[in-house]
C-alpha cells in the first residue's frame, strides 16, 4: 500500500470515529431529554464504550496526530472518572511508542514521539492503580529521554502520595539507577529534582529507607554538577533521612 493511501485510511478511521462519537453523544442527550436530563446507567455505559473504542483505535494509529486525539479523549475520560484497564493499556502502548513499539522506514525510526510518551506518563500517574505504577516502572527502565523520565518519576511520586505504595523498594532502586545513569553523562536538573522529591516521599511514607544506591544518588546530586537549589535540596534530604534513622533507633 502506498504512503498516501495509508494516510487516507488513517484519516478515514479518525473521521469515522468522530462521527460515531458525535452520533452517540447526540443520541444520548436526545434520549435523556436534552442537556438538562441525567443519563441512565445504560447511556453512560454506551458513552464510555464509544470513548474507549476511539482511544483504543487512535492510540495505535501510526501518526502523531492520531495519538494526540487519543490523549485528548483520555483526559476527558479521566476527568469524569473512567480510569479502567483499557485506559491504562492505551497509555502503556503510547508510553512505549518509539522505544519498544517501533516503526521503521528504510532503517529510520518513524514513531519516536517523546512528547506523546511524556503525556502518557503524566496520565498514568492519575489512574491510581498498581498496574499504572508497574507500567511507569517499565517505562522508566527503557526510555532514554530525560523529559520523559522526569515525568515518569513525577507520576510515580503522585501514585505514592495516593497510597499506591506496593513495590516501593523496586521503585526506589529504579529511580536511583536512572539518576546514576545520567549523573555520569549528562546531569539534568529537573530529573534530579524529580528523583529527590520521590525519595523524600518514600522516606516520609516509610519513615526513611536504607537503599544504598538511592542514598548514594542523593549524595551525588548534592556534590554534583547541578544548580545550587537542586544541590541544596539534596543536602536537606540527607539531613531528613538521618533524622528518620535516629528516630527509628530510639
Amino acid at each position: 500500500m502506498k504512503k498516501g493511501e495509508q494516510f487516507m485510511n488513517r484519516f478515514k478511521v479518525c473521521v469515522a470515529a468522530m462521527v460515531m462519537a458525535s452520533a452517540a453523544v447526540s443520541g444520548l442527550f436526545a434520549q435523556s431529554g436534552g442537556s438538562g436530563g441525567e443519563m441512565s446507567v445504560e447511556e453512560s455505559y454506551l458513552q464510555e464504550s464509544v470513548e474507549v473504542m476511539i482511544i483504543r483505535e487512535q492510540s495505535r494509529s501510526d501518526d502523531r496526530d492520531g495519538k494526540l486525539v487519543a490523549l485528548a479523549y483520555i483526559q476527558e475520560a479521566i476527568d469524569h472518572g473512567n480510569t479502567g484497564e483499557e485506559i491504562r493499556v492505551a497509555l502503556e502502548y503510547m508510553g512505549l511508542e518509539g522505544i519498544l513499539n517501533q516503526t521503521r522506514e528504510n532503517g529510520r525510526l518513524m514513531n519516536n514521539y517523546p512528547d506523546i510518551r511524556r503525556q502518557a506518563a503524566a496520565y498514568l500517574g492519575k489512574l491510581g492503580t498498581v498496574e499504572a505504577k508497574n507500567t511507569l516502572v517499565k517505562m522508566l527502565l527503557i526510555d532514554n529521554e530525560p523529559m520523559v523520565l522526569t515525568e515518569i518519576i513525577r507520576s510515580l511520586s503522585s501514585l505514592l502520595n495516593a497510597g499506591i505504595t506496593g513495590g516501593m523498594d523496586e521503585t526506589i532502586s529504579a529511580v536511583a539507577w536512572i539518576v546514576r545513569r545520567y549523573d555520569t553523562t549528562t546531569p539534568d536538573n529537573l530529573l534530579a529534582l524529580a528523583a529527590l522529591d520521590l525519595f523524600d516521599t518514600c522516606g516520609r511514607i516509610n519513615n526513611g529507607f536504607r537503599d544504598p544506591e538511592a542514598i548514594q544518588s542523593i549524595r551525588r546530586i548534592a556534590a554534583g554538577r547541578y544548580i545550587r537549589p537542586v544541590q541544596d535540596r539534596a543536602k536537606n534530604l540527607i539531613t531528613v533521612l538521618v533524622r528518620y534513622g535516629q528516630n527509628s533507633n530510639r
